[in-house]
């Protein structure tokens, strides 16, 4: 109570008089009784920068959709396609409409009108207050003013607002302002955006969409798999700095170490060449850290047994002389006997040239300035869940066994499942970054493992780099990854119910939203599983899963009125999407439609400010006494 007293204290500070209080609470239970805000739901980026800046600047179709809602009898397909366009990518848009003689100043006005009318229909969810903050600073007073024209006002105040926008038009700031107000649209019409992990993979420009989130108005992180590995290297974990080399090299995006980030591949490929006889370079330098890859598993799980990783000790049950290596009870025929740096008495011990060569790399990754921001950035942003307004965020998995019981490990004597578990992955996370050995181990645990709640699957690698894929029967079935029992189960929706209430959802519209695993629609599969209660939502954007999905992914919308769904045709390019107007094509599928509209009354916000609404009302008793 003493504590509360003190608190109350301090709140008399901030609203010294009993106006100042009654102010502020009509002020909150105003904001109480607005719409929910827009959430925007992205997953598996893959550093696909295109795709992902592509569907940030139309809020997968929100805009799209206003157009239609304001001008789907005003204005032909065509001209609400053009209207998108500008809105999406102004500067670039206005330079073609100037070259095809389009603009003047009828264009002008015609234009900032619509614009101004598409941000007053999305700032209706806000406070003016809110929506003032999120104005370009050059431009908020005379927005602020045309946005709040009625269309009934007095012939004053008509011309008033009229000779604003002439005065515009006269000055030639109509582009400026023409920028300002499609920046303002994107602002408002994405409150909030969840990403479900894995900005970084094989695309190129993993960098640049950090870049860009950086720079977004309000964003949450539930990492993935290749988003750890990353932060993993920065934190010094040599196997994870191995595994991005690797992974960027077989890919063939070196550009984001090299130019991204500043890491040095010219010490690794003069070694590959000096030591591999392949004749192409490509292959002895992917060779080259590949074997280093596998020396540094082999140490970290002897040195953590607890991982129950011994199955993936393999360097030491190879035979050269055979050209073969035993898995299980089985031998299988390896793609070549060339391994002039492993030493079968001791296959695990870097040479000294390997030794120097992480030794180079760890160097440029813990001194990348670039990689430091990135990183920095996912830790103060990520987690590795969510509960946010009813549902639960994650990337990867609630690990679970056969019988659907929640799993997880045992350190030092004691065993974590369910959320428990979850939480103690985080705090390792965590851990990891300020240099704790065993946590930055860690790190790689949850890369590889079927019970990471990131991965959730048994990674093998070292069996789709060097066995056989023409001499090996079953060899697809040598490859495949067996996966946590939790991708089975999930679509059980008994068993979604028992994740949902392990984290404290018990409302009727509670769901799990998952990226991780490509939906394969062409095969049957649906983002909607388990009565509704699972949402997948795989970005798909990157190019090398659309032959097996058949689309370029899901994307999630939550607004006031309930849940869609969206599925993304393959995105083509940003020129093209400029040039003829071509957006993302999309599909929206209704996930639910909410009974009662949301207000911000009903959100975890809500939640907060009814609290301050209880504080106030108590220091207004104070005032009273």
């Amino acid at each position: 109570m003493k504590e509360y007293d003190k608190y109350l204290k301090l709140l008399k500070e901030k609203y010294p008089t009993k106006q100042s209080v009654y102010r502020e609470l009509i002020n909150l239970n105003a904001i109480m009784n607005l719409p929910k805000g827009t959430e925007h739901f992205m997953s598996d980026l893959h550093g696909e920068y295109d795709a992902f800046y592509h569907i940030i600047n139309n809020c997968s179709g929100v805009i799209r959709e206003k157009v239609a809602m304001l001008y789907g009898d005003e204005l032909t397909v065509y001209e609400q396609q053009e209207l998108c366009t500008l809105i999406y990518y102004p500067r670039e848009k206005l330079s073609i409409l100037m070259d095809e003689n389009k603009v003047n100043d009828e264009w002008y006005r015609n234009v900032l009108n619509q614009l101004i009318q598409i941000a007053k229909l999305l700032s209706s969810k806000y406070t003016r207050s809110k929506v003032r903050k999120a104005m370009p600073v050059d431009f908020a007073y005379i927005i602020d003013e045309l946005i709040h024209a009625q269309k009934d006002e007095d012939d004053n105040r008509s011309v008033y607002h009229r000779q604003i926008m002439e005065t515009i038009l006269s000055l030639h700031n109509g582009d400026e302002f023409l920028v300002a107000l499609t920046d303002l649209i994107k602002r408002l019409a994405v409150d909030h955006l969840h990403i479900l992990g894995d900005i970084y993979d094989r695309g190129a420009h993993a960098d640049k969409i950090l870049d860009l989130l950086m720079e977004h108005h309000s964003v949450d992180i539930q990492w993935g798999n290749h988003d750890i590995l990353w932060m993993g290297v920065f934190c010094g974990n040599p196997v994870c700095m191995a595994l991005v080399v690797r992974n960027n090299i077989k890919y063939k995006t070196m550009s984001i170490l090299e130019n991204g980030y500043g890491i040095s591949l010219r010490f690794l490929l003069q070694f590959a060449v000096n030591t591999y006889s392949d004749k192409n370079v490509d292959d002895a330098v992917y060779k080259a850290i590949s074997v280093i890859l596998f020396k540094l598993e082999g140490q970290l799980i002897k040195r953590h047994p607890e991982y129950r990783m011994e199955g993936r000790l393999l360097l030491d049950k190879m035979n050269l002389d055979k050209g073969t290596v035993r898995i299980g009870d089985k031998d299988y025929f390896l793609n070549t006997n060339e391994f002039p740096t492993v030493d079968m008495n001791n296959p695990y011990e870097l040479t000294m040239e390997e030794m120097f060569l992480m030794g180079r790399f760890r160097a440029d990754f813990i001194n990348s300035m670039a990689l430091e921001r990135h990183i920095n950035f996912l830790y103060e942003k990520g987690s590795i869940y969510k509960v946010h307004n009813g549902n639960l965020l994650f990337h990867g998995c609630v690990p679970l066994d056969e019988q659907g019981v929640f799993d997880g490990i045992v350190v030092d004597c004691k065993s974590y499942s369910g959320r428990e578990y979850l939480d103690y992955c985080e705090s390792m996370v965590r851990q990891a970054r300020t240099g704790d050995s065993d946590a930055v181990d860690f790190m790689w645990f949850l890369w590889s493992n079927i019970l990471s709640p990131v991965t959730g699957r048994c990674i093998k690698t070292f069996e789709r780099t060097f066995l056989d894929k023409d001499r090996n029967a079953d060899y697809k079935k040598a490859i495949e990854e067996d996966k946590n029992p939790y991708y089975v189960q999930y679509e059980n929706e008994r068993i979604c119910k028992m994740i949902l209430r392990e984290f404290n959802l018990y409302n009727e519209n509670a769901h799990i939203i998952n990226g991780h695993t490509p939906v394969r629609t062409k095969e049957g599969q649906h983002p909607v599983r388990a009565g509704g209660k699972l949402i997948v939502i795989d970005g798909g954007f990157c190019e090398g899963y659309h032959a097996a999905t058949g689309i370029a992914g899901y994307t999630l919308i939550y607004n006031s009125h309930g849940m869609k769904i969206k599925e993304h045709h393959p995105f083509m390019s940003i020129n093209m999407a400029i040039n003829s107007n071509r957006d993302i094509e999309s599909e929206s599928q209704v996930v639910y439609v909410e009974k009662q509209r949301v207000f911000v009354k009903d959100t975890d916000n809500g939640k907060q400010i009814a609290e301050e609404i209880n504080d106030l009302m108590n220091l207004l008793k104070v005032y009273n006494s």
